[in-house]
């Protein structure tokens, strides 16, 4: 980010303080839904689904959640449009209202017991809304991130990304073992479940202020108008080559964050019967290394290039998946440290694709480039894997997933080498 010349060094300190917590709390609080929704499914599945069959409801709060998902891509270009054209402080406005409207409809839907199928249904609703507000969030966030930082920090400075959402993460975890402490299993099903979704709404209300007080990226007022309104699939098109580069990257780890960023305590609760709230803390374990190993790899990344950083991570989620897969039993220990080690490479790429993403496109075509193609993948990949992750082991069939998983990561390396090294490049252009 340039500087005017006018704002002395305590202005300036402020103005980035600004960015970042304005970025970082919406972003957690989009984290923050879909950590809850993960870590509550049980919950969600008996108060809002028949009761008459325990695996079906499960499988089908699970298929919603995949559900949520295919309306990001939808949300990546409506907000991604947003952001190229009228703003990205706009873009992530509406985008975290919207969110919030979806988080507080979870919070207060009437039960299957009350309404039949239309608790469902409404189910449905809300999740497809906050599937498109989060289409738009990461990709017009990330996209304003990078062009506030330095460009000699921006590696840095794009961790706050899966920090904050990281944060997100944690508090919705840490929320659920709370409450799995403090209330009976009657008083869980009945209606402590809803209070994550209520207060996510109420955070996602106090975010909209944050961002409503944040100042525009000069690399979009750089942009003339005639810039701003060029035609979008037009230049979609012409960028297709950095579109597939943005899902080759993206492919790998939606999948396995998903896997043991995301889901793994709620997968070790009802797949491995391991006792929810110990898995919980366990899980508070990994995510506290996951928020120390990314600013580490940010700024390695901005020392020695965001390449080999992606290939490191990569690699190392690649050959450990397994083992620690087969170090999973029944105690919380071994998921504290196959989420610890597994999270620690996953921090690698985690912490500079924000950055790589902004820095494969042009600024015209930044928002809705980055965020249509990530939006699909993360659709097709990250959102369906606890569904596909949950069938496969009650058939039997664990360990096929396991091999998908490392097939996507090998795919995201050969990507690697198909991107310039974009460390320290301008995005004014």
């Amino acid at each position: 980010m340039t500087t005017t010349g006018t704002q002395t060094p305590v202005q300036e300190h402020k103005s980035h303080l600004r960015t970042l917590v304005g970025t970082g709390i919406g972003n957690a609080v989009e984290w923050y839904d879909w950590a809850i929704y993960a870590t509550f499914a049980p919950f969600i599945a008996s108060a809002l689904f028949s009761s008459a069959d325990p695996t079906s409801a499960i499988l089908s709060t699970l298929a919603i959640f995949a559900v949520g998902f295919v309306a990001r891509p939808f949300g990546g270009f409506v907000f991604g449009w947003i952001g190229d054209r009228i703003g990205r402080k706009t873009s992530m406005t509406f985008a975290v209202a919207l969110g919030a409207f979806g988080s507080l409809l979870i919070g207060v839907a009437p039960t299957f017991e009350t309404v039949g199928v239309f608790a469902s249904i409404m189910l449905l609703f809300a999740r497809l809304i906050q599937g498109l507000a989060h289409g738009g969030e990461l990709p017009s966030s990330q996209t304003y991130l990078s062009e506030m930082a330095p460009k000699e920090k921006r590696g840095f400075w794009a961790t706050l990304i899966y920090t904050s959402g990281t944060v997100g993460i944690l508090l919705g975890t840490l929320l659920g073992a709370i409450l799995s402490a403090m209330l009976s299993k009657t008083d869980m099903a009945a209606w402590g479940w809803r209070i994550p979704f209520i207060l996510g709404g109420f955070l996602g209300i106090y975010a909209l202020v944050m961002r409503a007080r944040m100042k525009e990226t000069e690399a979009f007022e750089a942009e003339t108008v005639k810039e701003k309104h060029q035609p979008i699939w037009p230049q979609i098109f012409r960028h297709r080559k950095q579109a597939l580069q943005v899902i080759g990257l993206t492919v790998g780890l939606t999948v396995i964050y998903y896997v043991w960023g995301v889901v793994a305590p709620s997968y070790a609760a009802t797949t491995l019967k391991m006792d929810r709230g110990a898995a919980l803390w366990a899980s508070v374990v990994g995510n506290i290394v996951f928020i120390a190993a990314l600013p580490f790899w940010g700024r390695l990344s901005d020392r020695i290039g965001r390449k080999p950083v992606l290939i490191a991570g990569a690699a190392g989620a690649a050959l450990l998946h397994f083992p620690m897969t087969w170090l999973l039993k029944d105690s919380p220990w071994q998921l504290a440290v196959g989420m610890s080690v597994m999270l620690f490479f996953i921090a690698a790429s985690a912490a500079i694709v924000p950055a790589v993403y902004a820095e494969l496109f042009p600024t015209k075509i930044r928002t809705v480039g980055v965020g249509v193609p990530y939006s699909i993948c993360v659709a097709a990949f990250g959102g369906t894997a606890p569904y596909l992750q949950s069938w496969l082991a009650s058939t039997g069939q664990g360990s096929l997933f396991n091999v998908y998983a490392v097939v996507l990561l090998a795919i995201g390396i050969a990507f690697v080498f198909t991107i310039p090294e974009t460390k320290g490049k301008d995005l004014t252009h």
